[in-house]
């Protein structure tokens, strides 16, 4: 057996596993428009609970005691997440198209109440952070006052950053040529704590700014920027300029699951196959990026390390299997041969949630029934 620390996934949409495999080989626009909007336009907030203990579910199995998550009907994923036993940064993402003020949107109205009823709940296992969807969905004015009300707040900020092309291209033609990454800065997002997801398209002027910031991650989704085709994030260029990068696997709906044995595998070997340097991304960056870095970009510097004094967020895997035998190097096993099936156990805060096929927070028979009903109703609403 190996105990090791558990894994932060630094970017997700865990009610989305409601959406696995329902929009499959079709170019960004097209699986946005045509599979993913319409079907989330007839969530309720019980299909996100049931969606949430499914991803939750799933999380554990893998190995993760917390995740960042970016969505909506928040005050369900909330009470998912206090009864699983689970960790989380959750975040209500805002969008806004007209002038409006901040506080009058509906989105932000339940910020603020998630941020003054679950922050710091189950004993500070769930944590809220404030987000904006993107740079493309709002305007210049919200996005100033939202990262403004973060630091009043003193709580972490989430955002989409530079996962397309065409978001980087559209960002400079409606912000003097600047970025998403220098529009961010200059608003003084930097400030907070936050998490950028993404990042694949980072130019060199963003690499000097994200270097000089010192409470910014760039959390990295590997497998779902290649299913979407999206390009892929410079990983190493941010590493050598100190950037803290964590992975995030995003929803399922982009990624098809959360398994971040698998995940970190591919966010390494991605860089040695793109630059043609096999020395790219070491096993232990991988696992760092996996584990403490996640911890921190949550604003958990009590966690994400298997030492004295910190949390234990934990998982065990079992490690006799054939594929993860001989053992010349353990941590190369862990990156490159496992499988994710070797976890066997996962605990946050010291309480087992997950051990040898149980879990012991989530009647997962009843959850699986509730999401397979909750697809069924959309579907046949969709069919109308």
């Amino acid at each position: 057996r190996l105990l090791m620390s558990g894994f932060f996934n630094a970017h997700a949409h865990t009610p989305m596993t409601l959406l696995r495999g329902y929009g499959e080989n079709l170019k960004l626009g097209d699986w946005l428009n045509t599979r993913i909007f319409p079907f989330e336009a007839r969530l309720n907030g019980e299909d996100v609970y049931y969606g949430t203990l499914l991803g939750l579910a799933e999380s554990l199995r893998f190995g993760i005691v917390s995740s960042t998550d970016m969505y909506y009907f928040c005050d369900r994923m909330a009470e998912a997440v206090l009864e699983s036993g689970a960790k989380n940064n959750l975040s209500r993402g805002v969008t806004c198209f007209t002038e409006e003020e901040l506080e009058a949107l509906p989105a932000f109205q339940e910020t603020a109440a998630l941020f003054r009823d679950c922050n710091g709940a189950g004993e500070g296992r769930l944590l809220v952070d404030l987000c904006m969807h993107g740079e493309y969905t709002t305007t210049e004015r919200t996005m100033a006052r939202m990262i403004e009300y973060a630091g009043e707040l003193g709580t972490g900020f989430h955002i989409h950053c530079s996962e397309t092309r065409e978001e980087v291209e559209g960002c400079k033609s409606r912000h003097g040529g600047k970025t998403p990454v220098g529009y961010l800065r200059g608003l003084g997002a930097f400030e907070n704590r936050t998490v950028l997801a993404h990042g694949v398209w980072l130019e060199e002027g963003d690499l000097e700014l994200l270097a000089a910031a010192k409470n910014v991650t760039v959390a990295s989704c590997p497998v779902s920027n290649l299913k979407l085709a999206s390009g892929i994030c410079d990983v190493p260029a941010l590493l050598e300029r100190g950037v803290n990068v964590a992975i995030g696997t995003d929803s399922v709906a982009s990624n098809n699951s959360l398994n971040m044995l698998a995940d970190m595998k591919i966010y390494a070997l991605l860089q040695k196959g793109w630059r043609q340097d096999p020395t790219l991304v070491t096993p232990k960056e991988a696992l760092y990026a996996a584990t403490r870095a996640g911890a921190l970009s949550q604003g958990r510097p009590d966690t994400g390390l298997l030492a004295e004094g910190m949390k234990a967020d934990l998982t065990v895997l079992d490690i006799s299997g054939p594929n993860m035998n001989p053992v010349h190097d353990l941590l190369n096993n862990l990156v490159y041969s496992a499988s994710g099936g070797e976890v066997v156990l996962t605990m946050a805060d010291g309480r087992v949630l997950y051990r040898d096929g149980e879990y012991l927070t989530i009647d997962i028979e009843k959850v699986k029934h509730g999401a397979a009903g909750a697809c069924a109703r959309i579907l046949r609403e969709l069919e109308r």
